[in-house]
């Protein structure tokens, strides 16, 4: 193997390794009217929903991204769920990064306050928003308006908490987007306040690994998790029954 081909090969390497999650947009969020928390990204990056979107419930949400320190995520929320602010918290995770200026990451707490943080070593064009019970933060686009269109259709759009963070993701897409494009997308929504049932309180947690429309993808699987409900509760709609046996006997005719 000659010197060049190992050189070329060190930089593939070195570039895996360090700049997982950059070309990032993304948005944390507290409804203020049901208390429930969530964080929404897409990423020119496979699986990014291991990596950016951190939510617990009763306590915050985080996403981490840019030149991305994957522990802002697991170790803020640990410092929240203590009692920390999200400023405070934030701040006390940034003096202890000797490599802040290329992070991206954006926090919110239970109570919706809100800290966010974009290093001057971020590659343009990259910038955040930060609103009431909110924030948009976005690196490697195509222009500066990623942001601001994201902050807009988020504080314009009716709906529940998943519905926003939706149009939020789909107005930075429609803005420019990635410069490179677009690969996975994620969304967590987890309540405001923690029960003693852990199960019921991870609201949403839906993931798009690969896809060229992965925001498309996600507001399909979004759909299909909101009927999931219907579909089953309807079992205890009287005519339901007569409904599937009509189905199925056309079915069978139909073979």
């Amino acid at each position: 193997m000659s010197t060049l081909v190992r050189f070329l090969l060190g930089l593939v390497v070195v570039f895996t390794l360090v700049a997982p999650a950059q070309a990032t947009f993304s948005i944390v969020a507290r409804d203020p009217e049901t208390g429930d928390l969530g964080v929404a990204v897409q990423s020119h990056y496979f699986s990014v929903g291991p990596i950016v979107p951190w939510a617990e419930p009763g306590v915050g949400a985080v996403a981490t991204q840019s030149l991305v320190e994957v522990s802002y995520g697991p170790r803020g929320l640990q410092m929240m769920s203590s009692g920390r602010g999200a400023k405070q918290t934030l701040e006390e995770l940034l003096s202890l990064d000797s490599n802040k200026e290329v992070r991206q990451v954006a926090m919110i707490d239970s109570h919706g306050d809100v800290a966010a943080w974009t290093g001057k070593r971020c590659i343009p064009s990259a910038g955040d928003h930060v609103g009431t019970q909110y924030s948009v933060q976005a690196n490697l686009m195509s222009n500066d308006r990623i942001w601001p269109a994201m902050a807009d259709a988020y504080e314009t759009t009716k709906g529940d908490l998943a519905t926003r963070l939706l149009a939020a993701l789909e107005a930075g897409q429609k803005a420019g987007g990635d410069i490179r494009g677009q690969q996975s997308a994620a969304i967590v929504i987890v309540k405001g306040k923690r029960s003693n049932k852990p199960w019921q309180d991870r609201i949403m947690d839906l993931r798009v690994e690969d896809s060229p429309h992965p925001i498309a993808e996600l507001q399909r699987l979004v759909r299909t998790w909101r009927a999931i409900p219907s579909a089953t509760y309807g079992w205890q709609r009287p005519n339901l029954p007569n409904m599937l046996c009509a189905n199925m006997q056309y079915v069978r005719r139909s073979l």
